[in-house]
């Protein structure tokens, strides 16, 4: 993320995120900053509701015995939960369950223990080493994430005492038993490697986390770590034998079609395992990763498939991360693998070229045959390596600047997915960051 939204942003992350906030987007682990919208409710089965208090999902489960809570939000969002869960029922809140620990799930829960809520919390056994790697990473979490300074000073977690921690850790199956009814908690890798799931049986219900979001599985997050896209097929396929009523996702709306969920787990798992079959082909056969990638074709019932749009990740990233994952981080060409500095590199171009304004000319004029229909894919995308070749050989240039800029962002407002718009205007804040340099250099405010 960045510091500020445009407006195809904000489309994108309420298509993706429901009732998303790009103040709380920006402030994720501030108690202070919630979604700015009233929560959404639905009893999708008898004593059991889909809450959408913000970008994320949350599934309550009301027994007799007390409350099962399935995931509790961004940080801001623990009181408007503590009220709408207070509206629904007044039994005690007996066990929460973790789907995973990213920032958007797993937080809200401070509000219930506040207000004096003793629940028991359930987790993979993985999940505390998830959060400990964000409390390692502020800095870096911080920055990738786009997250500015929140009421404490702080932008990303920083201290333990800000974790309700789990006090029941589970590795594959966990069977609880509330008010007499059975509900089976279940480890499926995914997004992350402390993923879980819960299935209500006497209810037909599932309460999936990041496992089902209604749009294309993030399993190719370029910024961050590890996915795992065959093990998120596995898990459809084992939430799919269930034959569930209905579905809770991570993100989005609910789904109660048992036919429309049956095909959305199915195709789900069918897309995954082409990408990763794709994959593993290509990097046995001996075939570069930029080759895999761009060999790489999805068939339209898949691609078009309504609930696996493109709306956060895309099928090349998943597919870069699948190569990650069984071939290194070295993309096979010989020169990248000990490689000049990238300024170094942009340099060299620019002076074989005549200089940074053959660069930004050249990166302009491609960029304009795309603007005006004549220009294909292929030819934004060289505009964009031109048009960084031609900053990176001189910050100070201001055309050069100008025209990474524009074209970075002319290539983001053609992306459908939020990953892709965010990681492309990265651009706008490295000129940013050349522009106050000059800025201090000169003596300036």
């Amino acid at each position: 993320m960045t510091a500020t939204f445009p407006e195809q942003q904000r489309a994108s992350g309420a298509a993706a995120f429901g009732r998303f906030s790009p103040d709380q987007a920006l402030h994720i682990f501030d108690r202070t900053v919630d979604s700015g919208h009233e929560p959404g409710v639905i009893e999708v089965a008898p004593r059991t509701w889909w809450i959408q208090p913000g970008m994320v999902n949350v599934a309550l489960f009301e027994t007799d015995e007390g409350l099962l809570l399935v995931d509790c939000g961004c940080a801001g969002d623990g009181p408007a939960l503590l009220e709408t869960v207070r509206r629904l029922s007044d039994k005690p809140l007996h066990t929460v369950v973790y789907t995973h620990g990213h920032c958007d799930h797993a937080f809200g829960l401070w509000s219930f223990v506040e207000a004096g809520e003793t629940p028991e919390v359930v987790a993979h056994r993985n999940l505390p080493g998830h959060l400990r790697r964000y409390l390692r990473t502020p800095g870096l979490n911080a920055r990738i994430n786009g997250q500015l300074e929140g009421s404490t000073g702080t932008r990303w977690l920083e201290r333990e005492q800000d974790v309700v921690w789990p006090t029941v850790l589970f590795d594959d199956t966990l069977e609880l038993e509330i008010g007499g009814e059975r509900f089976v908690v279940r480890h499926g890798k995914g997004e992350t490697d402390d993923a879980a799931w819960v299935w209500a049986p006497e209810r037909g219900v599932i309460a999936a986390g990041d496992l089902v979001t209604g749009y294309l599985p993030n399993a190719g997050n370029p910024r961050k770590v590890q996915r795992y896209a065959e093990e998120w097929a596995d898990a459809a396929d084992q939430m799919a034998a269930l034959r569930p009523s209905v579905i809770i996702p991570g993100h989005g709306d609910p789904v109660t079609d048992p036919d429309a969920i049956l095909d959305e787990l199915g195709a789900m798992a069918r897309l995954l395992r082409l990408i990763v079959d794709h994959a593993l082909a290509g990097l046995n056969a001996g075939v570069l990763p930029d080759a895999i990638v761009d060999s790489l074709e999805i068939p339209v019932e898949l691609r078009e498939h309504p609930r696996l749009a493109p709306l956060y990740d895309q099928p090349e990233f998943i597919c870069r991360n699948v190569i990650r994952r069984y071939g290194g981080w070295w993309d096979g060409y010989p020169s990248h693998l000990l490689p000049a500095p990238q300024d170094r590199q942009a340099a060299e171009v620019a002076q074989l070229a005549g200089g940074v304004d053959v660069l930004v000319h050249r990166a302009r004029a491609l960029a304009e045959t795309v603007a005006a229909g004549s220009g294909t894919v292929e030819d934004l995308r060289l505009a964009c390596h031109l048009a960084e070749w031609a900053f990176l050989a001189d910050r100070d240039h201001v055309g050069a600047r100008a025209a990474y800029r524009d074209v970075l962002e002319q290539a983001a407002r053609g992306q459908l997915g939020l990953m892709a718009q965010l990681n492309l205007r990265t651009s706008a804040q490295w000129v940013r960051d050349a522009e106050r340099a000059e800025r201090a250099r000169s003596g300036q405010a």
